[in-house]
């Protein structure tokens, strides 16, 4: 039975179960991208598992890989375990690529579910991936070696970083290295045929008879496992980890910093409305709190910030919509670029973008068009106002008189002579008195 409690009660619950004369098996998750709030969350649980007495530490994977910082610490953490760490990919139709494949490979033991794969372990570069020399034929491993200096550095230091854990593991090291300089793949059973990994299991109770009586060497030395009827618990990550995990999304993060630098504008053009500017000034910092974590691109970051600053610039400047639409392709160029979309998981989903750029779009249309119905509006205020306006004659009228404008009592004057009840159109205004010349002449 698989029980899923907090890491603050896994320590009272394994007591529980020890005092029983049972043996508990821990069961963690990483499942999307690997990020810092994922090796917070495997640290935390890790040192908590040993602590509380766990005697294997099940870690299933479902990842498509991650950023470098937080896989090489979750290698670490598992590297000096003392307890035995058992890298599981699943359930079916999981897989551990690119970063998960260097977890998997650093695990004591390391199964998969059927239908499952692993491999494309390439390190990518914040922009995008580095060229490729050519199309990798079979059993080539360097067939795909990058073709720059700073390239083969970084490649061969993680052919390197595999190379050790395979060879400590006693996996294919061969192999491994092909997953990093050809990004080559495998399904579950070519890798178990490959000694990539050590055994398939349909689930977690069918992995744990299975893993029973097998030996390891951990960070505190060789240990047996006798886990066939081992009570199964799943620490699930703490409050502080989810919202860490959530914020360093990166479509949340972008949308904090849209939600920013919005409402810091709406609190300028409307100084003293308060709740734009804290929701701003919030959002703002929790936005640069997560790009400090995350693959930043700066060029993007400035380029969404001279969009922004265009379209700010089109509200106070007759350019008729150049700056506006140039504003909205720097802000869209920007988005595109801010995150590292080469780092599996850790693009921004270009539909949010769309929407964003649409709705920008259709503002900066909205506002043309009502600057251009303005400009061709009659004017409805001050003297020029009466121009064309239609004046009823009060009374005979020679030279000056009396007429009724707008519902209005007005001074007349006019060049002809005009009966009462006569009507005249308003030609000039000259003071209070107004110039008028009768209908038909015109």
């Amino acid at each position: 039975m698989l029980r899923t409690i907090t890491a603050v009660g896994f320590a009272l619950w394994v007591a529980a179960a020890r005092a029983g004369g049972g043996t508990v098996a821990a069961v963690l998750d990483i499942q999307g991208a690997i990020g810092p709030a994922t090796s917070g969350y495997f640290e935390k649980a890790l040192a908590q598992a040993e602590a509380a007495g766990a005697q294997v530490v099940i870690l299933r994977l479902d990842t498509p890989g991650g950023l470098d910082g937080p896989m090489r610490d979750i290698v670490k953490a598992i590297l000096a375990a003392p307890v035995p760490v058992v890298g599981y990919v699943a359930p079916d139709g999981a897989r551990a690529a690119s970063a998960g494949t260097y977890i998997l490979y650093a695990c004591h033991l390391a199964a998969m579910a059927p239908a499952t794969n692993l491999g494309a372990a390439t390190p990518i570069p914040v922009g995008g991936s580095w060229p490729l020399s050519g199309k990798p034929e079979a059993g080539e491993k360097k067939a795909a070696a990058p073709e720059d200096a700073e390239a083969s550095k970084a490649i061969n230091d993680a052919v390197a970083y595999i190379r050790g854990l395979a060879e400590k593991r006693g996996r294919n090291a061969d192999w491994a290295e092909s997953a990093v300089r050809a990004a080559a793949s495998l399904s579950a059973e070519e890798a178990l045929r490959l000694k990539v990994v050590d055994l398939l299991a349909g689930d977690v109770p069918d992995l744990l008879a299975r893993i029973d009586g097998r030996s390891v060497v951990t960070a505190a030395g060789r240990v047996t496992l006798h886990t066939a009827d081992a009570r199964i618990v799943r620490i699930a990550p703490d409050w502080r980890m989810r919202a860490l995990a959530v914020l360093t999304n990166p479509t949340i993060a972008y949308a904090l910093l849209l939600i920013g630098i919005y409402g810091l504008l709406l609190e300028g053009y409307h100084p003293g409305a308060v709740l734009p500017g804290v929701t701003g000034g919030i959002a703002l910092l929790l936005a640069l709190y997560a790009f400090q974590i995350l693959p930043v691109n700066y060029a993007g970051l400035a380029l969404i910030a001279l969009g922004v600053a265009l379209l700010i610039a089109e509200m106070s400047a007759p350019s008729f919509g150049v700056l506006g639409f140039g504003g909205i392709v720097a802000f869209v160029l920007g988005s595109l670029l801010l995150l590292d979309t080469g780092v599996p998981g850790f693009g921004i989903n270009l539909g949010v973008i769309a929407g964003i750029a649409l709705s920008a779009a259709l503002v900066l249309l909205l506002t043309l068009y009502l600057i251009y119905r303005a400009r061709r509006a009659p004017v409805v205020t001050g003297g020029s106002a009466m121009i064309g306006e239609t004046a009823v004659v009060l009374e005979a009228l020679t030279g000056e008189g009396w007429a009724r404008v707008r519902g209005e009592r007005w001074r007349v004057r006019c060049a002809r002579p005009l009966p009462a009840g006569a009507k005249a159109r308003v030609v000039g205004v000259q003071g209070l008195t107004l110039t008028i010349e009768p209908i038909e002449d015109r």
